[in-house]
């Protein structure tokens, strides 16, 4: 069984006393992040995590892993969450669970549902932006279901010409909850003047560093546990400046392969996005219907570092 090593916050205080400030609190200075210092932390090394990091014991990660349906209920192409009935989708995501469960007992699954509340679309809009926003009418009932079952929730937006910051402000409300975490999709992540599906995206550290500052600070307000952040990528280009995205005990962040293709061939991404670009944690996309076969929890399990939070398309 693999094991963070422990470590406690009271004794992480008086190393930062004792050390260069520069050299071990870099992105997380103690003047800034005084009261997350106190808290518990535990010092987790690869394969749990892609590089060595600190990890606040109340938070979901590395102490579990995040089995996800993702999708949207107004579409049956987008992924399983809106293919198929609400009912029958969440009875199928309890048996993928009870599958990781009985593949590694050493990590509890916590299972989640995954929706996309702002999707990239082909036509500019109102305000040209080329995306759009989905309210609480179809957010609401999805996170009803996530709380009927003491399920996490991820609400992932496709940005199009806008920014990330933009289109986070109107889901402060529901990311101020605990249970609601975040992902962001560089695939359509447009420059002026792309145009979301004909072209793949790219999004620079400084739109994923904007979300991190926002997740921290309703954390820091809050009181919450940290926020998890799913970061989408299939190719180099995605996810520009890798190195910069700051770390922060408050946020977690998932990079996370989302191709598809056959087992080699997700290995092989896997390797060159995930293995030699690391950033925090690991995540593995798997689709029903594009990956020919798709990779069972044994074989994901050969992965490093090993992917703790996985997809379901």
């Amino acid at each position: 069984m693999i094991r963070p090593v422990r470590a406690w916050g009271v004794l992480l205080l008086i190393f930062a006393l004792t050390a260069p400030v520069a050299a071990q609190f870099q992105h997380f200075p103690f003047s800034t992040h005084w009261r997350t210092m106190l808290t518990p932390v535990d010092s987790v090394f690869p394969p749990l995590a892609s590089r060595p990091m600190l990890a606040r014991r109340d938070g979901v990660l590395p102490y579990h892993r995040v089995i996800a349906f993702y999708g949207n209920p107004r579409s049956t192409r987008m992924g399983i969450l809106g293919e198929i009935p609400p009912e029958q989708m969440m009875a199928q995501l309890e048996r993928v669970a009870a599958e990781w469960t009985a593949a590694d007992s050493t990590l509890p699954v916590r299972p989640a549902l995954h929706l996309i509340v702002t999707v990239a679309q082909p036509q500019p809009g109102r305000d040209g932006m080329y995306r759009l926003r989905h309210g609480d009418a179809l957010i609401q009932p999805v996170a009803e279901w996530a709380e009927s079952k003491g399920w996490l929730l991820f609400l992932d937006i496709q940005i199009g010409r806008s920014t990330v910051a933009e289109e986070l402000e109107w889901l402060v409300p529901w990311l101020r909850k605990p249970n609601v975490h975040l992902g962001l999709d560089p695939e359509f992540a447009m420059p002026p003047d792309g145009i979301p599906g004909k072209r793949i995206g790219s999004m620079d550290a400084k739109g994923v560093n904007d979300a991190v500052d926002l997740l921290a600070r309703l954390v820091e307000e809050g009181g919450l546990p940290p926020k998890m952040l799913v970061v989408h990528r299939f190719t180099t280009k995605m996810l520009t400046n890798h190195e910069l995205i700051r770390m922060d005990p408050r946020v977690q962040v998932v990079l996370h392969m989302d191709g598809f293709g056959t087992p080699a061939l997700k290995r092989s991404i896997y390797d060159v996005i995930v293995t030699r670009r690391p950033v925090q944690y690991a995540g593995l996309k798997l689709f029903y219907k594009n990956d020919k076969p798709m990779m069972t929890p044994a074989q994901i399990l050969t992965l490093r570092p090993l992917p703790v939070y996985i997809q379901y398309q």
